[in-house]
């Protein structure tokens, strides 16, 4: 750690070992938080968000005083471990099932952006603040997320939207702070009013399903698993930075999760690799897990204080006709059952933030309730990708009816 003082304010800088182990420390009191507080429990909060948010408004408390700084290196490998292990678990069994289902929920995930763009505007409108302020309080940041909002910041400052840069990340850090705070209380009421059967207690984490899988697995697989999941991991990292020479952008994680399915469906058929379901399972978890806290670390919730009136009631306009669109269409038309019920709340998880908070909701839940396979190859790939291709278009459009 490096400590600077400047202007009676102490800067804490926490290196990337530190940060590890804080992170690791935050995850342990998250667990025990979730498994002491009933309302936590009650709604599946998932245990990361609990430890990061902690971290966060300790971060809050002391800003007069201490600035902490957290080293975020492993930010983005951990995401492409994590979506890598998503590619693993897309065996042929629930491609061919979860074709149809995938095509319709990113249908239903485009229109979010559509809805939030039209309410955000609207509303923006009636208080009196432009009509952009709705878009960037929309499918900008929310369906978007912060990576879409920063993307097309430049846009709306030369739009005359001031202070786009600032708006965009305030936004997006609302939409991460409540994703995983209202995605499980949403899919555990829908569970409770429609008496939904449920698969058996204890069902796994991730869509991995392998016949010549055991439940428990040694070091040594684990380790193979690992080493395979790396080598996966770089071998799509370079497809991804030779395409993007070629002037085509897309996120990191693409081409290691399109890999790792290609190497999954070889596998299942000819045993190539000694893949082994529940060992990946468990790589996925940890990184996932270390992931979403470590993000959440680096949240500045004093943004959020800061916010002007029409953008908090924009945001809160957001939060009521996102959750009434997701339970009132994810819920009915992927079958009002216990996997749409999961796929609901993984929607409203990247539908308000990030994909990795929608994962981190279905994760919850099915280490409550039981395993949720196609949710878990649907969600994630929508979420992660194919929305970012309608949304850029559902954006582009408003901003030109709008300006």
């Amino acid at each position: 750690m490096e400590s600077i003082s400047a202007q009676g304010i102490r800067t804490l800088h926490i290196d990337l070992l530190n940060t590890l182990v804080i992170a690791a420390l935050l995850l342990f009191l998250g667990s025990s938080l979730v498994a002491r507080i009933g309302v936590l429990r009650r709604f599946s909060i998932p245990a990361p968000v609990v430890g990061g948010l902690v971290f966060a408004l300790l971060a809050w408390g002391l800003r007069g005083q201490v600035s902490l700084g957290t080293d975020t290196t492993l930010r983005s490998p951990l995401q492409v471990a994590f979506f890598t292990t998503i590619g693993f678990g897309a065996t042929l069994s629930l491609l061919r099932s979860g074709g149809r289902t995938l095509l319709l929920f990113w249908g239903i995930a485009t229109g979010t952006g559509i809805l939030q763009n039209i309410a955000g505007s609207v509303t923006a409108k009636a208080m009196g603040a432009p009509a952009l302020l709705g878009v960037i309080c929309g499918a900008v940041t929310l369906t978007g997320g912060p990576a879409t909002g920063l993307a097309f910041t430049e846009t709306f400052e030369n739009l005359g939207v001031q202070g786009a840069g600032s708006l965009i990340i305030a936004s997006a850090t609302f939409g991460i702070f409540v994703a995983s705070l209202i995605g499980n209380p949403v899919a555990c009421a829908l569970i409770r009013r429609f008496k939904l059967p449920l698969p058996d207690a204890g069902g796994r984490t991730g869509p991995s399903q392998s016949s010549r899988s055991t439940p428990g697995h040694s070091a040594g697989t684990l380790i193979h698993n690992l080493i395979l999941l790396l080598l996966v991991m770089g071998t799509g990292s370079a497809i991804g930075m030779a395409v993007q020479r070629l002037g085509f952008i897309l996120p990191a994680f693409i081409f290691p999760m399109i890999l790792a399915a290609a190497m999954r469906l070889i596998d299942d058929r000819r045993g190539l690799f000694g893949f082994h379901a529940h060992a990946m399972d468990a790589l996925g978890f940890l990184a996932l897990n270390f992931f979403l806290v470590i993000a959440l670390m680096d949240l500045k919730l004093w943004q959020l204080a800061g916010l002007a009136v029409p953008m908090l009631v924009i945001l809160g306009v957001q939060i009521v006709v996102t959750v009434a669109y997701a339970a009132g269409t994810t819920f009915l038309l992927l079958g009002r059952d216990y996997e749409a019920a999961v796929s609901t709340s993984g929607h409203i998880g990247f539908g308000m933030g990030i994909t990795p908070n929608a994962v981190a909701n279905m994760q919850a839940l099915v280490e409550r309730f039981g395993a949720a396979p196609r949710s878990f190859l649907v969600v994630p790939v929508v979420g992660a990708f194919f929305i970012d291709l309608t949304n850029s278009f559902v954006i582009t459009l408003f901003i030109n009816l709008l300006r």
